[in-house]
């Protein structure tokens, strides 16, 4: 398929690098974030084609975009609202970034942010300015789309499957009783 093709192509130096490979070993929404970045590049990659977007930018900043190790409620520079600079910081040791892509991975949780301003008491400590967060391109609300939409199938996903596998050990005991 040329979309795969055309998509391996851009992503493959970041996805063959054993710092990004790292990512297999930290949870993320009942998923690797290795696998999360993975779907959130592609997805971004698929409506930046769609929508005319810069399928390159998209394809590197969704894989970058939560490039950090251990989970956000672990120390404040990897909290939901600081992780993003982390992920830059930590882009930019392996990888070449333009500015755009770096404005795209810095403001990827803007769907967060703008959560925070409608329900404050949303972990108050965090304190956020929404229009520092905002995407500056069209590729940034791609990245932002995207990511809020994988997050939310993998999410739903795992538990889903826990809660299933629950009842099936439930059900199970009933009947070796």
């Amino acid at each position: 398929m040329k979309l795969n093709s055309e998509y391996k192509n851009i992503t493959k130096n970041i996805i063959e690098n054993d710092n990004f490979k790292a990512l297999k070993n930290d949870i993320h929404h009942g998923s690797t974030r290795y696998d999360h970045c993975k779907r959130v590049s592609y997805l971004s990659y698929l409506i930046a084609k769609l929508f005319k977007g810069n399928v390159e930018e998209v394809a590197v900043s969704g894989l970058l975009h939560d490039f950090f190790h251990g989970k956000t409620n672990d120390n404040d520079e990897i909290s939901y609202v600081n992780h993003p600079k982390k992920s830059v910081e930590n882009a930019i040791k392996y990888f070449e970034l333009n500015d755009n892509e770096i404005n795209i991975i810095e403001t990827h949780m803007y769907h967060y942010i703008l959560l925070k301003s409608t329900f404050p008491f949303i972990n108050k400590k965090e304190k956020v300015n929404s229009k520092e967060y905002k995407p500056t391109s069209k590729d940034g609300y791609i990245v932002c789309l995207s990511d809020l939409l994988i997050s939310i199938y993998e999410t739903l996903k795992f538990k889903v499957s826990y809660k299933t596998s629950l009842y099936t050990l439930f059900i199970i005991n009933l009947i070796v009783r």
